[in-house]
């Protein structure tokens, strides 16, 4: 348990967090949102946060155009279907479908789940019956939505489709998933790599969230190795002129479906993509409570520039006369409203709501209820900021450090984890796990020549004389080093003909692109050496 004082002199009582959920669930309510309600922060950027946003499993939005394979995507995470479900080559999930844990199989309806205090729903409401009646909770007792939920989102339409109106802002419903989402998958199918209007308005409402983002190419298995590589370019392309920012979005190859590949060449490439991608999931329970905790610092630090937008409005508006045209006029300037409040206040231009958004939302308020500036509430976000999360991040480190290691099991974790189709099994230093016979001994002979040529003494060669021939493979020092190390099994500081052998073979893995292992595996070691 945790406790600390406010950092001012007077006695206060301390503040008691049990865990980091209580603690962030606290400094929200006695902190944040004071100063969100006081300044209208909900009517203008989210919706206000309650208890199930800081204590719901780690969610995993998928999005994409119809047809790339979203709902078989998870129906090969967790190797089972789920209620609700329909695939097909037409747009067939019409519907946003959380797939979460349940002891009883079945379906809720959105209207039944916004008003369900345990989910992290409730403020979904606001969309309205349009949006509530394409909404529905697929519950079922699986071992991979015991560690995290799934939502499924209906196909991104293109072409003629995307003009028929939803009924609903599709775009707006993502943005609000997104900002309580761990992960965000965009999904694209290899044969079909054009980003629709409605896909490129969605990626931009996207924006401030691309940490969460990730890109999977699906169906890759379906072209060969030459358009592949076409295909992969084309879409960094095209991804490059929307998602505008400098690093480049992470983008994961392969068929995540359990069907034959129908092209497999570039098997290996599709498993170490699958086992990236799943290390990535899996990490999602043990880094939730860090998530939740920066995107309340994120929250907050937008909640103090609205407040300063708000009281700055608020102050330039006339008491009696030409109200009206004055909110016209503020609305108007509202960019250099925000240059004086960044150069004020010493604000990053990147904490800055959207220009176009705020006085889209403006227009539709009525300044005269905005309340001017007081200071007590942005002195309480400050100190939130500058010492309540300090101390919160720490208990966050101690939390993980006194639980096991948290991952993702079960569905398709359990498959690419163990046994003899595990990622690298049988290549490069596990070569020859399962072989009776030493698996250097069938190059041994090709080594005993070059061995011999290096005049041995009482059988075995000095480092000195190892070395010339070492590095001829043109291997870094550090990297050589390391392999006289792993083959002086005896560590007498001299090479017998198994060694040099052994250390040629090391040689010959890390040449071909395998990493060297922490220590000798025991089908590695020389027959003489064992048992010593």
């Amino acid at each position: 348990m945790f406790s600390w004082a406010n950092k001012d002199g007077k006695k206060k009582d301390p503040e008691l967090f049990q865990n980091v959920s209580d603690g962030l669930k606290r400094l929200y309510r006695t902190k944040l949102f004071p100063l969100e309600d006081t300044y209208r922060f909900h009517d203008f950027h989210s919706p206000a946060l309650e208890d199930a946003d800081f204590d719901n499993k780690p969610m995993v939005l998928l999005v994409g155009q119809y047809s790339t394979g979203k709902t078989t995507f998870i129906r090969h995470l967790m190797e089972q279907d789920f209620p609700g479900m329909r695939i097909g080559p037409e747009p067939t999930t019409d519907s946003f479908i959380a797939v979460m844990y349940g002891e009883q199989e079945g379906l809720i309806p959105g209207n039944a789940l916004v008003v369900d205090p345990k989910k992290p729903f409730r403020k979904l409401n606001a969309f309205g019956n349009a949006f509530l009646n394409r909404f529905i909770c697929a519950q079922m007792p699986n071992a991979v939505l015991d560690s995290i939920s799934i939502i499924d989102t209906p196909g991104i339409l293109s072409g003629e489709k995307q003009r028929i109106s939803r009924g609903y802002d599709f775009a707006a419903v993502l943005e609000w998933f997104a900002e309580r989402v761990d992960r965000i998958i965009l999904l694209f199918d290899a044969h079909k790599l054009d980003i629709s209007d409605e896909f490129s308005e969605v990626i931009r409402a996207l924006k401030n969230h691309e940490d969460k983002m990730r890109v999977v190419l699906n169906k890759a298995d379906q072209i060969g190795t030459q358009q592949l590589m076409r295909v992969y370019g084309a879409l960094m392309w095209s991804l490059g002129k929307i998602v505008n920012t400098p690093e480049v979005i992470r983008v994961y190859i392969g068929s995540f479906w359990a069907q034959p590949l129908l092209i497999p060449d570039n098997r290996k490439l599709f498993e170490a993509e699958e086992q990236d991608l799943f290390r990535d999931i899996q990490g999602l329970p043990r880094n939730a409570a860090l998530r939740k905790l920066n995107d309340l610092i994120k929250r907050a630090r937008l909640a103090k520039v609205h407040a300063y937008i708000i009281s700055a409005l608020k102050k330039e508006m006339p008491n009696v006369f030409g109200k009206e045209n004055k909110k016209k006029e503020l609305i108007a300037n509202l960019g250099e409203i925000y240059t004086k409040i960044e150069k004020e206040h010493q604000i990053s231009p990147g904490d800055f709501p959207k220009l176009s958004k705020m006085q889209e939302v403006l227009a539709g308020q009525d300044f005269t209820k905005f309340q001017g500036l007081k200071p007590k509430l942005l002195e309480a976000v400050e100190d939130m900021l500058a010492n309540d999360i300090a101390k919160l991040m720490t208990l966050v480190r101690q939390e993980e450090a006194a639980m096991p290691s948290q991952s993702v099991q079960g569905g398709a974790f359990e498959g690419t984890m163990n046994g003899p189709f595990g990622h690298g099994y049988g290549e490069g230093a596990s070569e020859g796990i399962d072989e009776l016979e030493w698996i250097v001994a069938k190059d041994k002979p090709t080594y005993d020549e070059i061995f011999y040529t290096l005049s041995p003494v009482n059988g075995k060669v000095s480092g000195a004389m190892a070395k010339k021939e070492m590095v001829k493979s043109k291997l870094p020092n550090n990297v050589l080093g390391k392999i006289w190390k792993l083959a002086d099994v005896d560590n007498d500081g001299y090479l017998d003909d198994e060694e040099f052998a052994l250390a040629n073979h090391l040689i010959k893995v890390k040449l071909e692109g395998h990493e060297l292992p922490a220590d000798l595996p025991v089908h590695l070691v020389p027959p003489s050496k064992r048992g010593l």
